[in-house]
Parts: structure tokens; sequence; C-alpha cells
């Protein structure tokens, strides 16, 4: 297996980390310019479309945000949105938007990521009225809570925070209301991989004894033992970005397992190949008719090295455990 680097907090290794924001930023738009599916927001996050990105690129996060969008939606209908949402390292994220353009918003909508991301996304907000607007008209009092780390309002809430510290991500959490009995959905995307397996299975053990009704969808690597799973980690490490989890990214199992330890009623995972297969298909072929696509063997490694893994703890008895694709 390619040689890990050992973990540390270093500004080289977190600043990697912080630029994976960009890059997807920059890939959704690039699939979302292409028609991939429908984006009316990360045009004000990222202005330029930026250079081609590879058809099997735009198929990797067509079924990335599909496949998370499924899922999250589904949680939403079965708590008929009387819940929570904290997205964790949301980044760029448009998430909130969409839910709203929809009218299928949780109860509140959380974000959290570090401070410079955040204070980016927070300027784009203030100065760009399509992403203001619809702040202010889900706000009930005149003052929004705006400053260079946080926004606070009725039904979005943008934290800074490193999640690896968790009492500071739990204590600005509660200053900004949130309610540990309302049934809460956390959705992490490559974020929890950054992080050492202890600190990582830290913070879904902390989800787990504080949120009785809770869901957690995780985005991440997958099967990283093999030769293409090498590969993806030498090429992130030559861009001083050091997988710290990548031994939770051996397989499904391990996956499965990192929640299933930290008390977790029931978990679920599947490859994105899976995933892609199972996405309504009439809308699969649609995609697929946009770019031609080469390689559709490098298409089915890249979709093979990647999941999405779902647990739920259901006190609340709302069917949690029947969500999936």
């Amino acid at each position: 297996m390619a040689s890990k680097q050992p973990y540390t907090y270093s500004d080289t290794a977190d600043e990697a980390v912080r630029a994976t924001c960009d890059d997807a930023s920059i890939c959704k738009r690039f699939a979302t310019s292409k028609g991939y599916w429908t984006d009316l927001y990360a045009q004000y996050f990222v202005r330029q479309v930026g250079e081609r990105k590879a058809p099997e690129i735009n198929r990797g996060y067509y079924g990335r945000v599909k496949g998370v969008n499924l899922l999250l939606d589904a949680f939403l209908e079965k708590t008929q949105c009387d819940c929570q949402v904290v997205n964790l390292g949301a980044g760029l994220d448009t998430t909130f938007w969409r839910l709203k353009d929809e009218n299928i918003m949780p109860k509140k909508f959380f974000e959290v990521d570090f401070p410079t991301i955040v204070a980016r996304k927070i300027h784009h907000i203030k100065t760009k009225p399509p992403l203001s607007k619809p702040l202010i008209e889900t706000h009930s009092t005149d003052s929004l809570l705006l400053d260079g780390h946080s926004l606070d309002s009725d039904r979005y809430c943008i934290i800074s925070a490193d999640l690896r510290d968790l009492p500071t991500l739990e204590d600005k959490l509660k200053k900004f209301q949130i309610n540990p009995e309302l049934p809460t959905l956390f959705l992490s995307e490559c974020v929890l991989v950054y992080m050492t397996p202890e600190q990582s299975s830290k913070l879904v053990h902390w989800v787990a004894d504080t949120f009785p009704t809770a869901m957690f969808i995780n985005y991440e690597q997958v099967n990283m033992n093999d030769r293409f799973g090498h590969i993806m980690i030498e090429n992130l490490q030559r861009r001083q970005c050091n997988l710290a989890g990548v031994d939770l990214c051996q397989s499904l199992d391990s996956q499965k397992d990192r929640f299933l330890s930290a008390g977790w009623e029931s978990v679920n995972a599947l490859d994105m190949m899976t995933v892609y297969s199972m996405l309504p298909q009439e809308d699969v072929s649609r995609i697929e008719r946009l770019e031609f696509l080469d390689e559709r063997e490098l298409l089915q490694q890249l979709l093979q090295h990647y999941c999405i893994c779902w647990a739920v703890k259901d006190k609340l008895s709302l069917g949690l455990s029947q969500i999936g694709f």
C-alpha cells in the first residue's frame, strides 16, 4: 500500500484539504454547465465554468449529487421537514437554496467548515442578492447575525469550526440553537477521510450519543487497497493531501463498522457503481447522451472506488431504516 505520512494538524495539510473544496465546486460548476443536473446557484460561488472536465468525472459527480440528494430528500419526506440538517465540511454547497426552491426546507439547515471557507461563502452571500434574498425571505426579524466567520438566520446557519475539535463544534451548534430532540440528518462528502480513524469515530459516536433520532450520510472513497486505490492516494499525496482516514476506506464493511461500533442501529453502504445503476434510468440515459465516453472501464473503476454509507438511529420510529435506493 502507498506509504501514509503521519497525520498532523499542519497548516500545509489543512490547506490542501481546503483546496479540495474548490476542486469539488469547479467540477460541479462544469457538470451543471453541461446539463448533467440543474443548479441555479453554483454560478454565484464559481463564476467561470473553467476548463473541460473528462466525461467520467462529470458522470461521477452526477452520481454523487443525485445519490446524496435521493437519501436527503427521503429523510425530509419521512420527517415531513420537521427536522434539522447539518452539512459537515459543506464548502460552497448550494443544497439550502435547492431545498428552499423546492419547498422542502428543514426547520433549520446548518453548515460547518474551516473559517477561511466560511468567510468566503459568507462574502458571496452578502454581495449577491440571488443568494441573500432567500435567507431574508425565510427570516422573521429585521436582523441577521452576520460576521466574518458565522451567519445565523431562522432557517440557515453557517458555523466555522474544525471537526476534529468536538467540544468547540458542540458549543457552536448549541449557541445557534440546534435541537437534539429533533430528527437530524448529518451529511459529509469526502470529509471524514481527512480525519484520523480515531477522530472520525469520535465524531460519529458523538452524533449517535447526542441525537436519538438521526441519520448520517457519508460519501467518500472505498476499496482503496487495490492498485487503482494506491494511485488515487499517491496523486493526492503529491498535492500534500494525505488521506489520514484511509484505513476505514478499505471496504464497504470497514465503512459500515465505523458507524456500527459507534452505536448506530442500522447501517448500509453501496459503491457508486451500484448507486449509479439504481438511479432513475431515464435520467441516466439522458446524461449519457450529453458527452461521448471513450473509456467506460475507467468510469467503472472510478465509481467502484467511491461509496455512500448511511446510518440511522430512530427513537421516534419514523421508519428511517426504510430509506435507501
